[in-house]
């Protein structure tokens, strides 16, 4: 196979990854977003672990109105203080 051929195989091969990993991350974000109001625990707990290391204006919002809408004490303290960090590194 000439290398020419390599490298367009190559190309291909990376520009069809980072589709593929823009989507999944794309669906991520919003499953998270999603989960972090759900009925099970666990899964708001893991939302707000994901969101900790996603800093936005908008991420900030969100976690506003869940610090605001959560009613069990370990996950509204585990989300103020996901909210402080993320306002704080927005400044």
């Amino acid at each position: 196979m000439p290398r020419s051929r390599h490298v367009a195989a190559l190309t291909a091969g990376l520009a069809g990854g980072f589709a593929l990993g823009l989507i999944v991350w794309t669906q991520q974000t919003q499953r998270s977003r999603r989960d972090l109001f759900s009925d099970r625990p666990w899964r708001r707990m893991a939302a707000l672990g994901y969101l900790r290391s996603q800093d936005s204006v908008r991420n900030v919002r969100l976690l506003r109105d869940y610090v605001a809408w959560e009613r069990h004490p370990g996950l509204r303290r585990r989300g103020k203080a996901v909210l402080r960090r993320m306002e704080q590194s927005l400044e």
